[in-house]
């Protein structure tokens, strides 16, 4: 395996790690902040959260991506001016959308939350509108630092942000919770900004500890005078603009399963407001925050190959880029994959254990724990195309996923033995519609090499047997010491090693392949001698 797919690999496991930590982290404090707000403070949480982040996309999402792939292609140019002139043309886009987006989310908090038809709402909102200026301020540093092939400060600045965020939420939460939970909801939304702030001063200190640095590149460079910065600030827009968009696309489904949500299950008259309110409030602070956690990982492959397709395009290394994709598509669905079982096979259990006071909501997880294998293969598909140049493609794909969710939901909320469970259903169907349309256009368009016996079949395979041997082994665990707590934690230990094991004895992962990811050599030699690899695979 070359030098080059070890970079890809390792900058993708720091992500992925600091992802994991990410979510990790918000499981932790939402276990407190449910335990005082309640689902039904969940759904207030949510409506000013969805609100938000749909500003936070137009604002920025885009962002890293493209200021990551402008600055790694002039990198490996050796053009250092015009890479850091990408970071400070990008830096005053970022500074003027954010502030648009934080003032109108603002001004405008009131009446969006009786629109949304949660005028509870407000406070979250309100909350809520400073962090858009302070993320998009952040998303520029991250995007490039990411694109300078530095995924550290990235990783470092997302725990940091993780890490207050969690503790003012649940702190704010409490001590606004006397005057009602429509004001603790707010303030767990407050805990967002604070850690945004956090993260953004960490990574303000290390762009000024690296500046020494960056000013002897610059100096270095002998290349001619860099591009005018209205074409720099242009290109930075073409990239970010169906990036925006596409992302918008599915913020936008958020805030429709949001309505028709409210709207079709009043319509069934089966349910009460509370009622509602509780069941979307599951919705949001289970089944969301739960199948997101794997998704964590494709996320940060999905950022870590962006600009590494982006700068061996840029030197012609066509096989390079293509032993990427594949290894990036099936390290993606070897972890999805599993995740998506144990967590179907698991769900009453999980939740109980995550959420003793308020475990209703097995049943969205099960339906929807198949979402989890389709919204990873989009997200790493996506980060694909993006990086090779094919913006539109993940747009045109959001686009018909997203039209098939309209109906999904329309007919299924409103079904009174369905209810909610309709709105998972249309979000699973969104997201297979999206990710066949990226990989068939990867296939037969850009004529990608990829294995589907070996990143979807074999773990498939892996998957059934590792969800047989969860569900035995609890039951078998329970039988013995009836703990839900230890059974389940005993049975995720025990389903991840029969993953493993069947993974290596099928050839679904090599011994190279092992050995190849971070600390590998150290993985490869434990399990060797546990027996568990299969050297001939």
């Amino acid at each position: 395996m070359s030098n080059k797919k070890n970079s890809f690999i390792q900058h993708a496991f720091i992500l992925a790690i600091a992802g994991l930590l990410v979510r990790l982290i918000g499981f932790l404090y939402r276990l407190p902040l449910t335990n005082l707000i309640g689902d039904q403070g969940n759904a207030i949480y949510s409506y000013g959260y969805y609100l938000y982040m749909l500003f936070l996309i137009m604002s920025s999402a885009g962002l890293p991506v493209a200021i990551s792939k402008l600055v790694s292609e002039r990198i490996a140019l050796k053009q250092y001016k015009s890479a850091h002139q990408v970071f400070c043309v990008a830096m005053a886009l970022a500074a003027f959308s954010g502030l648009i987006g934080s003032l109108i989310l603002f001004f405008g908090a009131k009446s969006m939350a009786e629109s949304l038809g949660s005028p509870e709402s407000y406070h979250a909102i309100l909350t809520l509108s400073p962090t858009v200026f302070l993320v998009a301020i952040m998303a520029v540093f991250r995007g490039y630092f990411q694109g300078m092939n530095n995924s550290v400060p990235t990783a470092i600045s997302q725990i940091i942000e993780q890490i207050f965020n969690a503790v003012f939420s649940v702190y704010l939460a409490y001590i606004f919770l006397s005057q009602g939970i429509p004001f603790a909801a707010a303030g767990g939304t407050a805990g967002t900004g604070i850690g945004a702030f956090a993260g953004l001063l960490f990574l303000i200190a290390i762009y000024y500890i690296l500046k020494p640095r960056i000013s002897r590149l610059i100096r270095s460079d002998k290349t001619k005078n860099s591009e005018p910065e209205l074409q720099t600030a242009i290109k930075i827009l073409k990239i970010a603009f169906p990036i925006i968009a596409g992302t918008a696309i599915f913020s936008i489904t958020n805030l429709i399963d949001m309505y028709m949500v409210n709207d079709r299950l009043l319509q069934s008259a089966a349910f009460s407001a509370v009622a509602i309110d509780e069941l979307y409030g599951q919705l949001t602070g289970k089944y969301v925050v739960l199948t997101t956690l794997p998704v964590s990982i494709s996320t940060a492959m999905a950022i870590a190959i962006i600009p590494t397709i982006s700068a061996t395009l840029a030197i012609g290394d066509i096989r390079e880029v293509n032993n990427k994709i594949s290894i990036a598509i099936k390290l993606t669905m070897m972890l999805a994959i599993p995740a998506s079982f144990g967590i179907g096979v698991l769900a009453d259990q999980i939740l109980l254990l995550l959420f003793p006071y308020y475990p209703a909501g097995g049943d969205l997880l099960r339906a929807g724990a198949i979402s989890i294998i389709f919204l990873s293969l989009y997200q790493i598909v996506t980060g694909i195309l993006q990086g090779s140049g094919y913006v539109y493609v993940p747009v045109v794909a959001a686009f018909f996923g997203a039209t098939l969710k309209i109906p999904i939901n329309h007919f299924l909320i409103a079904m009174p033995n369905i209810n909610i469970i309709g709105a998972i259903i249309s979000t699973t169907v969104c997201y297979m519609v999206a990710s066949s349309i990226c990989l068939g256009f990867l296939t037969f368009k850009m004529k990608a090499p990829i294995n589907i016996r070996s990143a979807f079949f074999k773990p498939l395979f892996s998957s059934i047997f590792m969800a047989f041997g969860c569900y035995v082994s609890y039951y078998c665990f329970w039988y013995i010491y009836p703990n839900n707590s230890l059974a389940t934690l005993t049975a995720i230990i025990i389903s991840i090693i029969v993953y493993i094991c069947f993974m290596s004895n099928i050839g679904g992962i090599t011994p190279a392949e092992i050995r190849m990811m971070p600390f590998g050599k150290k993985i490869y030699s434990k399990l060797d001698s546990a027996g568990l690899i299969n050297r001939e695979s």
